[in-house]
């Protein structure tokens, strides 16, 4: 999993003008932009293109924080429900701009990037005006505030980054009352739970977890404005916590998006137009696909034991010291097999850092923070979520995943996965594809990495080995299942959960977390969606080249021109690649 942190605009005097209804006197003076790097071509569209991304920046600026452009620090968005319904009216101007822009002027890569902005301001009109998540979900809020930038990030003097943070903190009472004027109760209740979680465990990590990062600024001054500003905004959090609490008692199991509004939601963000039945249909063989494959591993590994024995068996098998020191261990191990296999290409020498999950983004095992496309001094994370301690001490133990397990989860984040793919994704030349790495595209590369490394002859044919990769595969598959069930056919979380425990042999405490996920993150489909399309385009990409080549040579050309990309929606890349359509699966 990507830690995406997009963040909305305020309704800044910049686009008065442009958009009516705010401050009514001149324009603030930008800040000097970056001079960003663009596709040679038409020059008209490269302004256009360089004024969306700037503007955007000023009307989202912890969004432009994330991507490196620093003279943003400290400063927030507008949450707002007016600011919220600004920010739809410039990304419906924006978006008339660029459809209407002549496409016969642009030159070579123009027109992907094009295309790819047009997917940009859909996906974000959908979640915003169609899904409306800013008034619906509290999920949406939790992974758009994450403070890590100021934190883990070495890419200024900490007394620098100390003051920005400052600046960060006094704007989280205000933006708590926004969040808390945007969402209307009664909520489902596995968004109250999430909310609960997320914004309490904000206030946990403001209080306990931020104070050691800035311990080392020897400014008694400037700690007591910190001190002041941190706590208030652990109370404004916990304070939200205390809010969503209360509407336990009426929260609904009213979750569901329907067909309509789902099916709408692949075609606008990931350009798939395909009949829902389809899709499960294909979810499905791929399911049966992983299981036959985990039959013959299990017969393998262990001939005649049932599967939960043979799964059981192989997740008996903990990494030692713990998940986050597996998996640091692991990823040499996996650096070297894609240089020393030839899977693709790396295009730097910076490597990832592996860290304990912050208590306020531990929904899910694991995931990658990384840095945007300016940034001068990228640092990228790999967090690992230790067990809800909530839960029994059978269920904590078994959520700690065996080695086998691990190293298919560290390869999804890291090598070949999200950080290899980032680090192509941040050299893009269009900063329109830099900047947008879609769902799918990220998630589906990184979900697909798992099981080429494998067919790449990783651990030479362990069957131990084998199952850890199956394992994955088949918790994504029940995903994908999961939500087109839980938002067009009426699935339960109940029905959820036991699918997650009976088909993807997941343990009690990750499948309830699975199932959960799956109402507040109806897109978590995109990992199978994205790894079978990926597939299918690598089959047909190599299907056109010379066969003298050989497999491997070829995989590792296709690897590095799909990334070459960035990180459009697949159908443009496979567009791009093959000159046409055709058939996605």
């Amino acid at each position: 999993m990507i830690r995406n942190i997009t963040l909305r605009f305020a309704c800044f005097t910049l686009f008065a003008a442009l958009l009516g209804g705010c401050d009514p006197k001149p324009p603030a003076p930008r800040p000097t932009p970056a001079a960003p790097a663009a596709p040679a071509g038409n020059a008209e569209w490269t302004a256009l293109a360089n004024r969306f991304i700037e503007d955007y920046f000023m009307l989202q600026p912890f969004f432009a924080v994330n991507a490196g452009r620093h003279e943003f620090d400290g400063k927030m968005p507008d949450w707002s429900v007016g600011g919220i319904q600004q920010e739809v009216k410039w990304l419906q101007r924006m978006r008339t701009q660029a459809a209407q822009f002549d496409t016969a002027k642009l030159i070579g890569p123009q027109r992907l990037e094009r295309d790819n902005l047009l997917s940009v301001i859909d996906t974000e009109l959908f979640w915003l005006d169609r899904a409306r998540f800013p008034f619906t979900n509290p999920a949406w809020y939790i992974d758009h505030l994450d403070p890590d930038v100021y934190l883990s990030r070495n890419y200024a003097p900490l007394e620098r980054r100390f003051q920005a943070y400052i600046a960060y903190a006094k704007a989280i009472p205000g933006i708590s009352a926004d969040i808390r004027a945007n969402l209307q109760l009664p909520l489902p209740k596995s968004y109250v739970e999430r909310g609960i979680a997320g914004f309490g465990g904000y206030a946990e990590f403001y209080r306990n977890d931020v104070p050691k990062v800035f311990a080392a600024v020897k400014d008694p001054a400037r700690q007591k404005q910190f001190a002041e500003a941190n706590e208030a905004a652990a109370k404004a959090m916990d304070d939200l916590k205390t809010w969503l609490e209360s509407g336990r008692k009426n929260a609904t199991d009213r979750f569901a998006l329907g067909y309509g509004l789902f099916s709408e939601m692949l075609k606008q963000t990931e350009q798939v137009d395909i009949p829902l039945d389809k899709l499960m249909k294909i979810g499905r063989d791929d399911l049966n696909r992983n299981l036959k494959t985990l039959r013959e591993a299990c017969g393998q590994y262990l001939p005649r034991a049932p599967l939960r024995i043979c799964i059981d068996t192989m997740n008996s098998k903990k990494p030692e010291g713990g998940a986050v020191a597996g998996a640091q261990a692991q990823l040499a191990q996996l650096k070297k097999f894609v240089v020393d296999k030839q899977i693709v290409s790396i295009p730097s020498a910076e490597e990832a850092l592996v860290k304990e999950a912050p208590p306020y983004n531990r929904g899910n095992f694991a995931y990658i923070n990384v840095p945007g496309p300016y940034e001068k001094k990228p640092v990228y994370v790999y967090y690992v979520a230790p067990p809800d301690p909530n839960w029994s001490e059978a269920e904590r133990a078994a959520y700690i995943p065996g080695k086998a397990d691990l190293l298919f989860t560290s390869i999804h984040e890291v090598w070949p996965g999200h950080f290899l793919q980032f680090l192509h994704s941040n050299r893009q030349a269009s900063k329109i594809s830099a900047l947008w790495v879609g769902y799918a595209f990220a998630e589906g590369w990184a979900h697909y990495a798992e099981e080429m490394m494998w067919e790449s002859g990783l651990d030479e044919g362990n069957p131990e080995t084998h199952i850890g990769q199956i394992t994955n595969a088949l918790l994504r598959d029940v995903r994908f299942i999961s939500a087109i069930g839980l938002h067009t056919q009426g699935m339960t979380l109940k029905q959820s959960e036991q699918m997650f425990r009976d088909s993807a042999f997941q343990d009690p405490g990750n499948a309830r977390q699975q199932a959960a996920r799956g109402s507040y993150d109806p897109a978590y489909l995109n990992y199978t969606l994205g790894k079978l399309m990926i597939r299918k385009l690598r089959d047909d990409w190599i299907a056109k080249q010379p066969a003298a080549a050989g497999n491997a040579p070829q995989w590792r050309a296709f690897h590095d021109k799909f990334l070459s990309y960035g990180g459009p929606p697949i159908p443009l890349v496979r567009k791009e690649m093959l000159g046409e359509g055709g058939s996605l699966f």
